[in-house]
């Protein structure tokens, strides 16, 4: 039997020692943690398909919280049953100790209550998901009322560039010599003529 750890963060620029650490703390060896930083949307990560691919019957699968597995109820579901039953693997979540397959195989009520506890949890997983993207909607809504402009900041051209942009386009002067005229690469100065011209 061997045991692994999974340990997911959304983005490259979060921190993932603290699920590291506590899976450390369990015992399980580094070459057996195995990460992400990834959107908990959908599986398809590299480093979770790895370790799903190396898991086998009798294995143990230890992540920190429900969520550190994916976001998307249905898929949370799907994925754990495969783990469990087509796998043949077991499944402990650090953070609820009540979702651990280990000890509700040969016991109706405890696989019931593991069942409706991971069914709870993966629910909230997806609600928080579903919040975090009302949440930056409004804040993109309410800033925009109050005059935040998103994207780049419009560029305001010198006289001499609108003369020559407009000579270029209509085809007075070469795109060289144009270039050369404001100190600019001619693929710099085509995607600023061809700009202005739109």
């Amino acid at each position: 039997m061997a045991i692994y750890g999974y340990a997911r963060v959304s983005a490259k620029d979060q921190n993932i020692n603290r699920q590291i650490d506590a899976f450390i703390q369990f015992n399980i060896p580094r070459k057996n943690i195995f990460a992400d930083k990834k959107s908990g949307k959908d599986f398809e990560r590299k480093n979770y398909q790895r370790l799903i691919h190396k898991i086998k019957k009798g294995d143990l699968l230890v992540i920190k919280s429900i969520d550190r597995l994916g976001r998307n109820y249905d898929a949370i579901i799907n994925e754990w049953n495969h783990i469990t039953n087509c796998k043949g693997a077991d499944i402990l979540v650090l953070d609820m100790p009540l979702l651990d397959t280990r000890t509700k195989a040969d016991n109706l009520v405890g696989k019931l209550i593991s069942d409706l506890v991971l069914q709870i949890l993966s629910f909230v997983a997806e609600n928080e998901r579903s919040c975090i993207r009302q949440r930056q909607a409004e804040g993109i809504k309410s800033a925009k009322l109050r005059g935040t402009k998103f994207g780049r900041p419009k560029r305001n051209y010198s006289e001499q560039q609108i003369v020559l942009f407009k000579q270029y386009n209509s085809k007075e002067i070469s795109l060289k010599i144009a270039a050369e005229k404001l100190n600019m690469s001619p693929a710099n100065f085509y995607y600023h003529a061809q700009k202005f011209k739109n």
